[in-house]
């Protein structure tokens, strides 16, 4: 027969939480030991802050420690949707009169993952992505802040609507990791 402590320390043991075991003698009889767990409330997501506001695309970029690249480096990459599947490769970057920078990535919902697609081009639309919706990750450029349906919905862009930047000049990215 096992001893009452060895009992109640592999009882202990095996819930692997603090626990308090209770033993109650009945006419010199030991009866079978009560267990009372306690533990404190377990919160299962952060408590929502309604206070606080909604960052602006260039606050979020600034999160990301953006850093300098040549543009000519970024001619020719791939932009990745949250799947990790193509969405086009970085034709231009461009300077809005306002002062953004933009990657122009000509764009189809089917074709994207063409590079040079031939008589797929003719279906393709530019689309004007903001520099502050996406990262780089390597020889790789993820939309974090657009996803495919918005690529789908923006307007397609016009070459008149911006100035293109040199190949040698250096921008901001964000960078980001997996």
């Amino acid at each position: 027969m096992q001893s009452l402590t060895s009992v109640s320390a592999r009882m202990l043991a095996g819930l692997g939480t603090a626990a308090i075991v209770l033993i109650a003698p009945v006419h010199g009889e030991i009866v079978s030991p009560t267990v009372i767990l306690a533990a404190a409330p377990q919160v299962s997501s952060p408590p929502a802050d309604t206070t606080e506001k909604k960052l602006t695309p260039e606050e979020t970029m600034n999160r990301r420690f953006p850093q300098p690249v040549r543009v000519g480096f970024l001619i020719g990459l791939p932009i990745l949707d949250w799947n990790d599947s193509t969405i086009g490769y970085i034709e231009q970057v461009v300077r809005t009169p306002e002062g953004k920078i933009q990657l122009i990535v000509p764009y189809h919902s089917w074709f994207g993952w063409l590079k040079n697609g031939g008589l797929i081009d003719r279906w393709r639309r530019p689309v004007a992505v903001p520099i502050e919706t996406v990262a780089i990750l390597a020889r790789q450029v993820d939309a974090l802040e657009m996803l495919r349906k918005d690529f789908d919905d923006a307007p397609t862009f016009q070459a008149q609507q911006a100035m293109p930047v040199p190949p040698d000049e250096q921008i901001r990215i964000a960078i980001t990791r997996r």
